[in-house]
C-alpha cells in the first residue's frame, strides 16, 4: 500500500487525511494518508526518512512550503512562479515539487461559475498564499490581476516577479477609486477575525468575494462583502478540496470527484458548530 503524509504546524486540524481517503475509497486506490507534525528543525531529515521508508509523496502546509521547495531536484512552473511547495512527488532519486494551491482556486471559482476570462481581478495580500495562486489566475486570461497588500511595497515586488503587464499593484487606499469583478483574500487577516482596510466602494452588486479561510460561519469579511451587496461570497473549503484532488491526480494519475467530499467536509464543519 503506498504511503503519503501531509507535514504541518500545527498539523492536527489537517483534513487532508479524511479528504485523501475519501479520494481513495471514491477512486478504489489503494493508499494510506497520514500527517506529520514537524519543526524546522527536524522537517528535512522527516521527508528523507519518510522516503526511505517507502514514501510515495506527501502534501506541506505552513510553514513548510519554502523550505520544501529548497529540498526539490524539480520544481513545476507554477512551483517556481508560487515559490512555495504544496505537493512533493518522490521517486527513486528524485523529490519533485509542484503547487497545487492555485488550480484549486481556479476550479472552485469556476465550480461556482465564476468567469475569470476578461474580468479585473483584485488579489489581497502577498505573501505565499497570494504568490500561489497568480500563474493559474493568469491562465485563464483575466484583464487584469491587480495586488493590494497592507505593505503597499510588497504588492509591488510580488507584481515584479511577473512580466504580465496585465499585473499591477495598488495600495488600500486607491481600492477607493476602482470596482472589481472578482475579490480574492489571501491575507491571513480572517484568521484573527480582522478586516483588511478595503475600500467598501470597490464592491458592487457584479462582484464575486473570495476568501481562502473557511469554517462553520462565514468570515469578517465575507459576512462585510455580503453587508456590500455583493453578487456572491465563497470561502476557502473548496480550495482546499481543490488542490487535494490535484495533488491526488498527480500521484494517482486519476481525478477524484470533489463534490461528495465537499460535501461530507462542509456537513462535519456545520455539525461541528452546533
Amino acid at each position: 500500500m503506498d504511503k503519503f503524509l501531509v507535514y504541518g504546524n500545527p498539523i492536527a486540524q489537517s483534513k487532508s487525511p479524511i479528504i485523501h481517503q475519501m479520494f481513495a475509497q471514491q477512486t478504489k486506490q489503494a493508499i494510506h494518508y497520514d500527517k506529520c507534525l514537524s519543526t524546522s528543525a527536524e522537517f528535512e531529515e522527516s521527508v528523507n526518512k519518510f522516503i526511505l521508508a517507502g514514501g510515495k509523496g506527501a502534501n506541506v502546509t505552513a510553514p513548510f512550503k519554502e523550505q520544501a521547495m529548497q529540498m526539490c531536484d524539480q520544481l513545476t512552473e507554477r512551483a517556481k512562479a508560487a515559490g512555495a511547495v504544496n505537493t512533493l512527488i518522490f521517486s527513486e532519486r528524485t523529490i519533485k515539487g509542484d503547487n497545487t494551491d492555485g488550480v484549486g482556486l481556479v476550479n472552485d471559482l469556476k465550480n461556482h461559475q465564476v468567469q475569470l476570462t476578461n474580468k479585473t481581478i483584485l488579489l489581497m495580500g502577498a505573501g505565499g498564499a497570494a504568490r500561489g495562486v497568480i500563474l493559474p489566475l493568469l491562465a485563464e486570461n483575466p484583464k487584469q490581476i491587480v495586488i493590494v497588500n497592507r505593505t503597499t511595497e510588497k504588492a509591488e515586488q510580488l507584481a515584479a516577479r511577473f512580466t504580465d503587464q496585465k499585473i499591477t499593484a495598488i495600495s488600500y487606499a486607491e481600492t477607493a477609486k476602482a470596482t472589481f469583478d472578482v475579490v480574492i483574500n489571501a491575507t491571513s487577516a480572517s484568521l484573527s477575525a480582522n478586516l483588511p482596510d478595503l475600500s467598501s466602494t470597490c464592491i458592487t452588486t457584479n462582484t464575486v468575494c473570495y476568501d481562502m479561510v473557511y469554517g462553520a460561519k462565514l468570515s469578517p469579511f465575507l459576512n462585510w462583502c455580503k453587508k456590500h451587496k455583493a453578487r456572491l461570497v465563497i470561502d476557502g473549503l473548496g480550495m482546499l478540496v481543490g488542490q487535494a484532488a490535484e495533488s491526488f491526480y498527480i500521484w494517482r494519475n486519476v481525478r477524484p470527484q470533489q463534490t461528495q467530499v465537499l460535501a461530507k467536509l462542509r456537513s462535519q464543519l456545520q455539525g461541528a458548530d452546533k
